[in-house]
Formats: C-alpha cells, sequence, structure tokens
C-alpha cells in the first residue's frame, strides 16, 4: 500500500494536545461513573450490572465468563498497552530518550518516583500482610491526566516541563509493565506460553524480511494476544511485546517516517486510545463508592495508604531525584524552568488514575472491597496532587527568560518536530 501522504508536522504537538485532549475526556468520564455509582441505588445498580454483565462467552478458565469490565480491562487496554509500547519504542530510538544524556534525568526521576511512593505505602499498611499486594498502585503516574492539568496553564506551563513530564511519565510506564509482567503473574502455561514466544518471533521474522504492511503484523498481535492471555501472563503484556517486534525506520531531526511501519500504527491507534480506549476505561473503572463518613473510608489502610504514596511519595520522591542529578551535575535543571515549576512537576506526577486503577485491579482481584478501597485511594490521591500541583504551577513566578526560551524552543519544533528539554 503506498503512503505518499504526509503524516502530522510535528509528532510533538500532535501528541501534548491529544494528551490534553485525553485528559478531559477521562475526568469527564470518571466523574460520570462516580456520580452514577453515588447518586441513587438505582443507577449504581444500573451501573455495576452494565459492566459486569456476563456475556455467555469464555476465552479463558482464568477469565470465566467474559463480561464488558473484562473486555474493557483484558481487551481494549491491550491495544492501550500497543500504543504504550510503539511511544515508548520511538521515544527510546528516535526521540527524547534516544541518548544516555537525554535519558538520565527521566530515569532517574522515574526511578526514585516510583521506589519511594512503593516505600511510603509499604510503611503506611505497616503489619496488614493482606495489603502487601498494592505496593505498586501508587507506582504510576497518568500522562493524560497530568498533561490534561497542564494544558489549563497554557503558556504559564514551560514546555520543557511538559517534555520532561511525558519522558518521565513514558519511563514510569516502562516500570509498570514490568511490574505487572513480574509482580502480577502467578500461575502460567507453558504451552500457551510457547504459542505466544511462536508468534512474536513470527512478528520479528516478518521485520526481518523487510515487510512493511500492517496486517500480518495485527494478526499475529491478536494472535500473541489470546496466547498471552491463555498463559497466565495478563493479556495488556502482549500489548507492548508486540510493539517491540513492529519494526521502525530511524528519522533523527524528523518527527515521522510515512513510510515506517511503526510510526503510521501508532498514528493509526493513538487517536482511539486517547479518545476512546482510555475514557471507557475511566468510566469502567473509577466508579467507586463515597461513602457517607468520607474522612474516616480515607482513613483506612489501604487508601490512606495509596493516597500517601501518590501525593507526598510522588512528590518527594521525583523533585528529590531532579533536585539530586542537577546538584551532583548528573543533569541540568530544564530549560526555561524554576525550581517551584519543577516541584509543581513533581505533583503532578502523582495523579496515578489510570495506570493505577489498572494495578489495583491486579493486586486485588478475588476482593471487590480491598479493589474499591484502592480506587478510593487512587482517586484522593490523583485529585489532591492535580490541585496542589496545579495552584503551584499557577502561581509559581516565571522564569525571568521565559518569553524568550519559549520563542526559541518553539521555532527548534517548527524546524525539526522534536526539541529536548
Amino acid at each position: 500500500m503506498a503512503h505518499s501522504a504526509q503524516l502530522p508536522p510535528s509528532t510533538l504537538r500532535a501528541f501534548l494536545a491529544s494528551e490534553a485532549g485525553s485528559g478531559a475526556l477521562l475526568i469527564a468520564a470518571s466523574a460520570l461513573a462516580i456520580l452514577l455509582a453515588n447518586v441513587s441505588p438505582v443507577l449504581a445498580d444500573s451501573y455495576h450490572h452494565l459492566l459486569h454483565a456476563p456475556l455467555g462467552h469464555t476465552l479463558s478458565a482464568k477469565l470465566g465468563e467474559m463480561t464488558p469490565h473484562l473486555w474493557v480491562n483484558d481487551g481494549l487496554m491491550a491495544i492501550f498497552f500497543l500504543v504504550v509500547g510503539l511511544e515508548i519504542k520511538r521515544e527510546w530510538l528516535d526521540g527524547r530518550l534516544s541518548s544516555w544524556e537525554r535519558r538520565r534525568l527521566p530515569v532517574l526521576a522515574a526511578a526514585a518516583g516510583m521506589i519511594v511512593p512503593a516505600i511510603a505505602y509499604l510503611l503506611v499498611i505497616g503489619d496488614h500482610a493482606e495489603l502487601r499486594a498494592g505496593w505498586a498502585i501508587p507506582a504510576a503516574t497518568d500522562i493524560a491526566f497530568a498533561i490534561g492539568v497542564l494544558a489549563l496553564l497554557g503558556s504559564r506551563a514551560p514546555l520543557s516541563l511538559k517534555l520532561l513530564l511525558t519522558t518521565i511519565a513514558i519511563v514510569d510506564d516502562m516500570g509498570a509493565v514490568a511490574i505487572i509482567a513480574v509482580a502480577y503473574t502467578a500461575a502460567i502455561s507453558g504451552t500457551a506460553l510457547l504459542a505466544a514466544a511462536l508468534a512474536y518471533g513470527a512478528m520479528l521474522a516478518l521485520g526481518r524480511l523487510g515487510v512493511k504492511a500492517l496486517w500480518p503484523f495485527l494478526l499475529l498481535a491478536l494472535l500473541l494476544w489470546y496466547c498471552v492471555l491463555l498463559s497466565g501472563i495478563h493479556a495488556t503484556i502482549a500489548g507492548v511485546l508486540a510493539a517491540t517486534a513492529i519494526p521502525i525506520r530511524l528519522t533523527p531531526g524528523a518527527p515521522d517516517a510515512p513510510d515506517s511501519p511503526l510510526h503510521r500504527l501508532e498514528n493509526l491507534l493513538h487517536p482511539w486510545s486517547a479518545y476512546l480506549i482510555v475514557p471507557i476505561f475511566g468510566f469502567a473503572n473509577a466508579g467507586v463508592t463515597i461513602q457517607g463518613d468520607l474522612l474516616a473510608q480515607l482513613a483506612a489502610p489501604l487508601p490512606l495508604a495509596v493516597m500517601l504514596g501518590l501525593f507526598a511519595g510522588k512528590q518527594v520522591g521525583i523533585f528529590g531525584a531532579v533536585w539530586m542529578s542537577v546538584k551532583l551535575g548528573l543533569a541540568s535543571l530544564p530549560r526555561g524552568a524554576t525550581w517551584l515549576q519543577v516541584y509543581g512537576l513533581a505533583l503532578l506526577c502523582g495523579i496515578g488514575f489510570t495506570m493505577s486503577l489498572f494495578i489495583g485491579a491486579l493486586a486485588f482481584p478475588g476482593s471487590p472491597a480491598l479493589a474499591e478501597e484502592a480506587k478510593a485511594g487512587i482517586l484522593a490521591g490523583s485529585v489532591l496532587s492535580a490541585i496542589a500541583g496545579f495552584l503551584v504551577l499557577r502561581f509559581a513566578p516565571p522564569h525571568a527568560d521565559h518569553d524568550a526560551i519559549e520563542a526559541a524552543q518553539d521555532r527548534e519544533i517548527t524546524k525539526d518536530g522534536d526539541v529536548a528539554a
């Protein structure tokens, strides 16, 4: 198939715009879910029945009869993870993470931003051994939600902060995928895993043979997804695996390559993921029941641990890592940003939401009550982080050379389609 039409002139601009729009839709869909779950018992029953009604077919013995909720979390989210994998591969090989100099600060910040919240969570739950499986819930950052908050600030948020937030979130996604694959996988079927390996190998072989058409890769990705589903590893991991096998043509200094399968697939899927899949996931998973005594609900060990992990652990881990990196000469402060603005960014990284909700469902699969408690902590920690981060960035004095630096970076994007933070 010929692809003579040019792709968007700036992947960066398109990415930030789509993430901001996705964040707004995610907030609206999640707010609707919370409203339906709390406004009346009749609507709450209808909401839960819609999500958990048996559909009359079974894909695996582990999952049992499929429901809309299972299709969202195990099916649609596999496409979301495929897009995440494509973004990670592109950024790592051909984007803002393509050199160790560029990777250093996001990797250090993301690592600290995952480790410190997990430690905070474990400290808060103390001796409650049944809650330890949720240690990874506050380790994630929701890029769509966070970019959506940044979009509300307009030009008051330096472009370099948006770039740093994006790269931290991408590295954070890599860590979350690894956690899901390792920490939340139980018994594994060797036969299904072997079949998945053969499907993955076939995808790699197509790439080596120079195949540019997308449909063979997509058919094998579907087979890979089903084999991973049967294997016992969470099916969404198949999305990331498939992404690593999609060929890419490197285009240094340019935003996209029309003859690159990876670029074409990412441009094809990203709008569907951002504007449909992520909001549907938010609607299907954010419907937590708010109790009459909200403070007592949040003071329980699990929601408190999640909330403090996101709100306190994230800001301490990320801001501390950036501060140490700059002071030790490992990295420099983002261009045009002040320390107070970097602190505001660290607060926004406490918006866990999508990935945190996803990990929460994996952490307590047999306990709906604990899953609901985790949701309450995720919502509280994410909202606190969003409000605090917005206020800090809204009232933080701009860098003395803010206008000149922003104009220079805008010219770089117009020329090259990308810019270093």
